[in-house]
């Protein structure tokens, strides 16, 4: 832990600055212990970690040189003490790496082995089917002629399906002729009816005209009558 009765800031800072390198190194070591599954891999975490705990070795060396420079003796005494706890940190991250590079080499050279022994198996099962592939040629070229009788009797239902086909394609064709010779009638019988309701609805105002002129004849008749017998009784009672 960092001494809390310091209050030099240069040492508060380098104390952080060692702990998270602290932490960055272990964390690098977990990375070797779980997700390491070849040589190249692990040789590059190594030198990650090691180069972590270069500066994390220098940092706690520059700690205990500021603690010399201390001006109480319980100042001097609590940082060389951190730094103490710091170096013993240092000791143990470093016998971790070393049990963390022999459990991951012991893995990888048992998949090493696996992989070897999946070789060898495969080689050997190959081995096996070329022998059985010599001793069933006769099985293999009767299989092949069945394959090949089966591969004829397809296409030939294949050529049946193609002509089957063609044949609906000609119904669809005429049947799409007749629907367009249809809609062209439905065209055309849509234009009779449009022009005969046009010539209908002129027919209808005519009409309407026609009995408005009659109206109109008539009204004008009857005031006629009524303006020449309005003027002879007028003309009489004068008299």
């Amino acid at each position: 832990m960092a001494p809390t009765t310091i209050k030099d800031t240069q040492v508060k800072v380098l104390v952080q600055e060692i702990t998270q390198v602290d932490i960055d190194a272990k964390s690098l070591i977990q990375n070797i212990r779980d997700n390491t599954y070849s040589t190249k891999k692990l040789d590059e975490l190594n030198k990650e970690v090691k180069e972590k705990l270069q500066i994390l070795r220098c940092k706690i060396d520059t700690l205990e040189r500021l603690a010399v420079e201390q001006d109480r003796q319980t100042d001097v005494n609590s940082v060389l003490n951190t730094a103490s706890t710091y170096r013993k940190q240092l000791s143990s991250t470093q016998i971790s790496l070393r049990k963390a590079n022999l459990i991951c080499k012991s893995a990888i050279d048992k998949r090493e082995r696996e992989a070897l022994m999946r070789t060898r198996e495969d080689a050997a099962n190959h081995t096996e089917i070329r022998k059985r592939a010599g001793t069933n040629k006769e099985a293999l070229t009767k299989t092949s002629s069945k394959i090949t009788d089966n591969l004829l009797a397809i296409s030939r239902t294949m050529a049946n399906n193609v002509n089957m086909s063609e044949s609906t394609l000609g119904s669809l064709a005429a049947s799409s002729d007749t629907v367009s010779q249809t809609h062209e009638e439905f065209k055309n019988m849509s234009g009779v009816i449009h022009t005969s309701r046009r010539l209908l609805t002129k027919y209808n105002r005519r009409e309407l005209t026609d009995k408005l002129l009659i109206l109109l004849a008539v009204a004008f008749f009857f005031a006629t009558v009524l303006y020449v017998v309005k003027k002879r009784i007028f003309s009489s009672e004068v008299s």
